[in-house]
């Protein structure tokens, strides 16, 4: 048996483990009621409660493509940037959106 497939195995099992106990749980408390639900995306397991829940276009809408990049930077550019990061209470991903945002709204102004 390849590794692949007990690995499915493995997760299956482990789902109908979670899924009895979630189960039991919401037939004990009636008063909080949560239903295991498996996402349209691959692996991915949610809790759906009984209002509300995992459906087509919920959740935080985009900002727009995300795309992983390694930066290089010196070690006093970081620390320019994790300062604006505690200065505009801002994730080091909005404070390089702001800057690259910034750079290409000037850029076009001045065009």
């Amino acid at each position: 048996m390849s590794d692949h497939k007990f690995e499915e195995e493995h997760r299956d099992g482990i789902l109908s483990e979670i899924k009895a106990k979630v189960t039991s749980d919401i037939t004990s408390n009636s008063k909080n009621k949560v239903k295991l639900g498996v996402s349209t995306k691959d692996g991915q397991l949610g809790f759906l409660f009984t209002r509300g829940g995992l459906r087509e276009g919920a959740g935080r809408k985009s900002t727009g493509v995300t795309k992983k990049v390694s930066l290089t930077l010196s070690e006093e550019v970081w620390q320019e940037i994790e300062q604006a990061c505690a200065d505009q209470n801002a994730s080091r991903s909005q404070v390089f959106r702001n800057i690259i945002e910034g750079h290409f709204a000037k850029e076009s102004k001045e065009s």
